[in-house]
């Protein structure tokens, strides 16, 4: 349940008194962006790299950006102090407005600005995969852009909870393993992690970035490499990352099951994680009481 406080394009408002309109185009047709950020002792870890993947996104799908980082930090702020959020996640969403045929004459902003704050989703681990054969378009030009037309994603997860399972992993056209629906994938074959590459269709996750940079400090190197189911079911450990869930072991794919979940190298890497999450909240607490 999402709190009560919403930041919405220039204003802090109950969520009673926030209006979106038929008319804003960009809703009904699905033409917008967001992120999700995961705040730690009232901090929204890595807001800088979410920030510049939807930069980067709004470029791709020619969404006028009129908002600039540091002021909508401050704005993200805002709503986490008023909804007094101390561990939590928060959402950024991009709506585009003045685009297509089914849009109003009322007076917009080019791109609606919505912020809100939540509890941090509670998740178990070792989790439950299911598989989904064409769950991602690995040759869309849209490809790893985190667009707000998520039904893909919610309706494959929505489907596979109803046979027990916790989450989907997705493949491609060519039957290649691309990710979750709202995670990044990965195998461990000895002291290795592998993960899809991006061209997979998998999405470029802020998580997974910094596992990138950190793995070593988890005694692994980690490499971008083609995977198939049957990849997945040699491998000696499989786990999962995200924004809401850190790194998070996989005990069974559709039936397959790993029973040694968590293993030692998804243990450490989640170590190298929360060590880096930690010590960069840290850094952003000490720059703001000076």
């Amino acid at each position: 349940m999402i709190h009560r406080h919403v930041f919405h394009n220039d204003q802090l408002l109950p969520i009673e008194k926030v209006r979106l309109s038929p008319g804003q185009a960009g809703i009904i047709n699905g033409w917008g962006l967001f992120t999700t950020l995961r705040i730690v002792r009232g901090e929204a870890f890595a807001f800088e790299r979410h920030w510049r993947r939807l930069e980067k996104d709004a470029v791709i799908i020619h969404l006028p950006m009129p908002y600039a980082g540091p002021r909508v930090r401050v704005q993200l702020q805002e709503v986490i102090r008023a909804n007094k959020v101390t561990d939590g996640c928060a959402r950024i969403y991009l709506f585009y407005n003045q685009v297509g045929f089914w849009r109003s004459d009322e007076p917009q902003p080019a791109v609606d600005l919505i912020i809100y704050t939540a509890p941090l989703p509670e998740y178990h681990q070792p989790i439950r995969l299911a598989i989904r054969e064409h769950g991602r378009h690995a040759a869309s030009p849209l490809t790893g852009v985190k667009t707000i037309s998520w039904l893909n994603n919610v309706w494959s997860v929505a489907e596979a909870q109803k046979d027990g399972f916790d989450e989907v992993i997705m493949l491609n056209e060519r039957g290649e393993v691309a990710e979750c629906t709202a995670a990044n994938l990965y195998i461990v074959k000895g002291d290795t992690v592998f993960t899809p590459p991006l061209s997979s269709g998998c999405l470029e996750g802020v998580t997974r970035s910094i596992l990138f940079e950190i793995v070593g400090e988890a005694g692994a190197i980690v490499k971008e490499h083609t995977l198939r189911i049957e990849d997945l079911y040699s491998a000696d450990e499989v786990f999962i990352s995200s924004t809401n869930r850190n790194v998070i072991a996989v005990g069974e794919i559709s039936g397959h099951k790993f029973g040694n979940a968590p293993g030692p190298v998804t243990l450490r890497m989640n170590e190298a994680f929360n060590t880096y999450l930690n010590d960069y909240v840290k850094r952003r607490l000490a720059a703001a009481s000076r």
